[in-house]
Formats: C-alpha cells, sequence, structure tokens
C-alpha cells in the first residue's frame, strides 16, 4: 500500500483530483462522510486526511510515503523529506507587512510578528538585521495596530486583509505553493509507484501552464 496524507480543505480536494486523474483513484472519498482514512486495494493506495500543518510530519515520520504540504510548512519546519515536485497550486507568497508608511530607519531592534518564526529569523538574518520575534498563532494583522510589532511576517492571497487593516506588503520573501514531498525511506522502496504518480502529476502541472 502507498500511504498518502492529503491536507484537508479545497487545496486537498484539488490534489485528490490529480492523483485520480493520475489513475489512483479512492471512489469512496469522494462520498459524504466524516471518514478521514480511505483505501482502495486493487490499486494499492491508502489516503488520509490530516490538518494542512501536520501533512510534512506524517511523511517525515513514515506514517506517509508521499503528501502535499506547502513551501510555508516546508521552510518553516525544514522536515527531512524529499520535495519532488511543485504542484502550482495554492500560490500566495510569505511577505513583510506593516502600516501604510512605515519606514524601519534600522536605529532600534525591529519587532516582527509572526507564526513563522523560523522564516523571519532566516530572512533577518540574511539582512543582519536585529529583531525580536514575537510568536502569534491568532489574527498577527492587529500587531502592528495595538503598537504590539513594527512589521508582521504572514502568508498574503490577495492582499485584502491587510488593506482592510490598513497595512501593505514591504518586501516578499519568497513564493508559497504546494509541494508534492516523500518520505526518503519510503520513496526507496515504493520508487516506481512514486515515480508514476510524479510523472503523471508533472503533465498535468504542464498542461495547466
Amino acid at each position: 500500500m502507498l500511504n498518502i496524507a492529503l491536507p484537508k480543505g479545497r487545496l486537498g480536494e484539488k490534489v485528490y483530483s490529480m492523483f485520480e486523474a493520475a489513475g489512483f483513484e479512492c471512489p469512496s472519498i469522494r462520498e459524504t462522510n466524516r471518514k478521514l482514512i480511505f483505501e482502495n486495494t486493487e490499486k494499492q493506495v491508502r489516503y488520509f486526511w490530516v490538518k494542512p500543518s501536520d501533512v510534512a510530519i506524517y511523511v517525515e515520520r513514515g506514517a506517509a510515503d508521499i503528501g502535499v504540504a506547502g513551501k510555508d510548512i516546508l521552510l518553516e519546519y525544514e522536515p527531512d523529506i524529499y520535495e519532488l515536485l511543485d504542484l502550482e497550486l495554492g500560490k500566495c507568497r510569505m511577505a513583510v507587512a506593516a502600516p501604510a508608511g512605515f519606514r524601519d530607519d534600522g536605529k532600534r531592534t525591529l519587532r516582527v510578528a509572526t507564526k513563522f518564526t523560523g522564516i523571519a529569523a532566516d530572512h533577518y538574518a540574511r539582512l543582519g538585521r536585529q529583531i525580536d520575534i514575537i510568536k502569534l498563532n491568532g489574527s498577527i494583522e492587529i500587531a502592528p495596530i495595538l503598537g504590539l510589532s513594527d512589521v508582521i511576517v504572514d502568508i498574503v492571497e490577495t492582499g485584502t486583509t491587510l488593506k482592510e487593516n490598513n497595512l501593505e506588503v514591504v518586501e516578499t520573501i519568497v513564493p508559497i505553493s504546494a509541494r508534492l514531498i516523500a518520505n526518503k525511506a519510503g520513496f526507496q522502496f515504493k520508487r516506481t509507484q512514486i515515480e508514476r504518480i510524479q510523472q503523471s502529476l508533472k503533465e498535468q502541472v504542464k498542461q495547466h501552464d
């Protein structure tokens, strides 16, 4: 059995459609139910839905052979996995945003609010900028408004939420999209199956270009 971790939600549904088109369908996944694990013994595949931020953990630890995770998660947690393919889905960017008109004069430590402490730390280390990281889990946009931070580092899709909170993107750190990832040991043992899927997904990505 090839174990595949799919991110719950709209992205996971799009990804499953790609696997289905690749010939690795599992009809029960399309039924309305609350199940989290679905098998097709004939095709030798087992799918399971997990929280998007957990996909990389399932893959890294071998509970899943392959999965689909956002590049943001891979950069933040640096799991020990193979990144096989950019699926070009869920496109957005990791960016620094600040209140409109904010300028960093570099005179004092910059206060940065973010969920992505690793990405923020790496970014500012490359710039040689001293920062104070404030880790938040919820609505990061309000941190600069309430004076908790000077800037935020977050995922930006359309920028609407930023605009509504009088914030603007001051720099893009890295483009983000969904990636096909594989467990290193699983890849060696199930290489033929995984490479077949990878090839088919690659062709589908090209067709959408």
